[in-house]
């Protein structure tokens, strides 16, 4: 009879409370210590003067108000002007359709639970998808722009590649993420890849993928105010060509019409993504 039985009781273990054990408290604490040495570093190595950067304001205001107001707003409202506007909203549209249209397979095949190779076809899905996410769309502009010419066509693709890099990534997450139950159910009784995409995969993502689509039209049309700027047309080019003659009170008057635009492009997405929230 052991020591326990005799004594009729069962000593009770003595518990210390500790929120990180060791070593992970060390690692922890260590990466925390390290993070704030960086920030250091790189704020001594910037060497930011303290006086401009809380000046900078009060020069930001005056700038503004002897450059740049009043706002040629006549200028914004003629016909020519409103063409550039309207070729952006067609870039926009263009390359976040185009883009989403790419999406869905880099998204399938980048998927780990649902790419039919692993070993060859993921890697190639993923490549794609981080190399178009990698570069950004000014680099792209520039690059379809040296091939193409200015025009409204190198802003498409440069939108295009932009799109399917960040949506594609999205989407690949969100099939990642699904219940693989209905799917092997229906490679049970041999449905084949689109029966599988359609009636166990789509239902799953169906409001994860509209709410991407909405997104992808958002940062598409931020972005093709800013691509017209190399030469790939829309706003950007209408801007540029008042920058480069000095035109400030026309370039205030751009850019309050690029921030309304935008401002408006962001409660149509917001009333859409509440709209997608209540299908689910």
């Amino acid at each position: 009879m052991n020591d326990t039985a005799q004594n009729g009781s069962t000593a009770n273990p003595v518990l210390t409370w500790s929120r990180f054990k060791y070593p992970d408290s060390l690692v922890r604490y260590g990466a925390w210590l390290g993070l704030f040495m960086f920030l250091g570093y790189s704020v001594e190595y910037l060497n930011i003067p303290l006086d401009r950067l809380l000046g900078m304001f009060g020069r930001m205001g005056d700038t503004l108000a002897n450059r740049y107001y009043p706002p040629d707003i006549e200028y914004i409202m003629d016909f020519e002007y409103f063409g550039y506007v309207v070729e952006t909203i067609q870039m926009a549209y263009l390359g976040a359709l185009f883009g989403l249209i790419f999406t869905i397979p880099l998204g399938w095949f980048g998927s780990h639970n649902m790419t039919p190779s692993k070993i060859f076809i993921y890697p190639i899905a993923r490549m794609i998808t981080m190399s178009c996410r990698a570069v950004h769309e000014m680099i792209f502009a520039i690059i379809f722009v040296a091939i193409l010419g200015f025009g409204m066509l190198p802003g498409v693709l440069a939108l295009t590649f932009f799109c399917t890099g960040f949506a594609g990534k999205l989407f690949a997450e969100e099939i990642e993420a699904i219940d693989m139950g209905p799917v092997d159910a229906m490679r049970a009784t041999g449905a084949n890849l689109f029966q599988i995409m359609l009636f166990a995969v789509f239902p799953q993502v169906r409001v994860a993928l509209t709410g991407i689509a909405i997104y992808t039209w958002d940062v598409a049309f931020r972005a093709a105010t800013v691509v017209g700027f190399f030469g790939a047309g829309g706003m950007g080019w209408y801007l540029k060509r008042n920058v480069l003659q000095i035109e400030t009170e026309r370039v205030a008057a751009i850019l309050v019409s690029i921030i309304l635009l935008v401002a408006i492009s962001e409660v149509l997405s917001a009333w859409a993504r509440n709209k997608v929230m209540k299908m689910k």
